[in-house]
């Protein structure tokens, strides 16, 4: 397996930025496993550490079969019932067995799923509590649990019949659609996506249990070489002598003003005093809304960003999450903060309303925008990860280029929205002048431009891609 751009010469840049001659290459990546030191945040004091953060509840959880086991498990498989998985389902799967969810070893049983939604966290067996904000679970319905019957075990399989797990000691309860959707998402409004995708339509039953995983998750789209595990990304982190890892989600391309956020982000941590503060520049891959820009071409802007030198390679790394997305804001956006401790990030930054979206139905955000960086700050289980809430980044007419925004002279700047930036790159039409690399610019038009097809009378019709 290979990473994306990631490792480079050895030797120190001098600056933030690349000259554009700089090209990337690929390195293949190994699973180990090795041990670190934690960091952890002391009062409101902020202490340096000497290595990687701890997984929660203090080891990596994977759940892969052994591969001298293999073929003893797909025989195994073969007398057992089945569920066919959904391309949800499936990501969900890669999820768990890559250890994102540590401490979780399966699909959640109803006692998992009850703490999730009511607590957003999993008391251990020690009486410690690791936060655990939106359920994972599997659906089934009822003739699946006819089939089911009595048995303990069941062969989890893709859309081809092709085994991909074992669920075993399974419990199968109530499936109460209506209180899980107002407990994650704070409304039961329709149009919610994930909703309308994973739930709505899915059985009356969950079932939960230990997974046995055959073999790591492939998807053979390309982008398997980005998809980096947990232990992956601790051993590439420990590789580069990482002393902090500060990472940032992120489901839409990268500007400039991200970056410049993100490398703010590594300038204060130099002055905290750690020595190589290192960057998990981190999209999400798994299920995302049909207007979200489809993985593919995230990651070739991600790519032209590292090109262009707008982020240094020598202290970034780029990979894929492979979870889903819910658009769930203060509850997803524990989520998303807590699977990047079980990766080894010890700080995450966070920005203006994280994971959030347009109300389903009126013309308003549906979370307040301030309210994922305060839940991140007193969520249980995440205390020893650092929260950055990042400043506000916007176009500065007077500079040329996108900077802090400053009240003072409100009249300076201008906010280029998501909603904006689309509807220039669909009319072909070029932002300011350092909103984003014109090489990642480029591949936004690109994408736009692949989505029209020419009608029959010549007119130009917008196609719809999945996500």
């Amino acid at each position: 397996m290979a990473s994306m751009a990631t490792l480079f010469a050895k030797t120190p840049f001098p600056s933030q930025t690349l000259p554009k001659t700089f090209n990337t290459h690929f390195v293949p990546s190994l699973k180990v496993s090795f041990s670190r030191c934690s960091g952890s945040r002391v009062g409101r004091r902020l202490r340096v550490s000497c290595g990687l953060i701890e997984p929660d509840g203090g080891k990596l959880v994977e759940l892969f079969v052994d591969e001298s086991l293999r073929r003893e498990k797909k025989k195994e498989g073969l007398d057992l019932p089945r569920i066919k998985l959904s391309r949800i389902d499936l990501q969900w799967v890669h999820v768990l067995s890559e250890g994102w969810a540590s401490p979780l070893r399966g699909f959640m049983r109803e006692s998992e799923f009850l703490q999730t939604l009511h607590f957003n966290s999993l008391r251990l067996d020690d009486g410690s509590a690791v936060n655990m904000s939106v359920p994972i679970v599997l659906a089934i319905d009822d003739s699946q649990k006819r089939r089911i019957g009595e048995s303990t075990r069941v062969a989890l399989v893709d859309s081809d019949d092709q085994l991909v797990a074992i669920l075993n000691d399974i419990e199968i309860y109530k499936h109460n659609k209506e209180e899980r959707i107002a407990r994650t998402w704070g409304t039961t409004a329709p149009g919610l996506p994930y909703v309308d995708q994973a739930i709505t339509n899915v059985g009356n039953w969950l079932i939960g249990g230990d997974l046995e995983v055959l073999e790591p998750i492939k998807y053979h789209d390309g982008l398997d070489r980005f998809r980096l595990s947990p232990a992956e990304l601790r051993e590439e982190f420990t590789k580069r002598n990482a002393d902090a890892v500060f990472a940032f989600q992120l489901r839409n391309p990268v500007h400039n003003g991200h970056a410049l956020l993100m490398t703010d982000t590594r300038r204060r941590l130099l002055e905290m005093g750690y020595k190589n503060p290192i960057l998990l520049l981190h999209p999400l891959g798994g299920y995302t809304k049909a207007d979200d820009v489809p993985l593919s071409w995230r990651m070739k802007q991600h790519e032209k960003v590292l090109e262009d030198g707008v982020l240094d390679p020598e202290t970034t790394v780029v990979s894929i999450f492979p979870s889903p997305m819910h658009y769930a804001g203060p509850t997803e956006v524990q989520w998303h903060a807590k699977a990047r401790i079980n990766a080894g990030a010890n700080f995450y930054i966070v920005g203006r309303d994280p994971a959030g979206m347009g109300h389903p139905i009126e013309k308003r955000d549906l979370y307040d925008a301030d309210h994922g960086k305060k839940v991140l700050s007193m969520a249980p289980g995440l205390e020893r990860l650092n929260i950055l809430p990042f400043k506000v980044a916007a176009y500065d007419k007077t500079q040329g280029k996108m900077a802090f925004f400053d009240p003072s002279r409100h009249q300076d700047f201008i906010f280029i929205s998501g909603t904006k930036m689309r509807t220039l790159a669909k009319n072909k039409e070029n932002p300011p002048e350092g909103f984003m690399c014109p090489g990642g610019w480029q591949v936004l038009v690109e994408y736009y431009d692949s989505l029209a097809a020419p009608a029959e009378n010549g007119k130009v019709i917008p196609q719809a891609v999945p996500a």
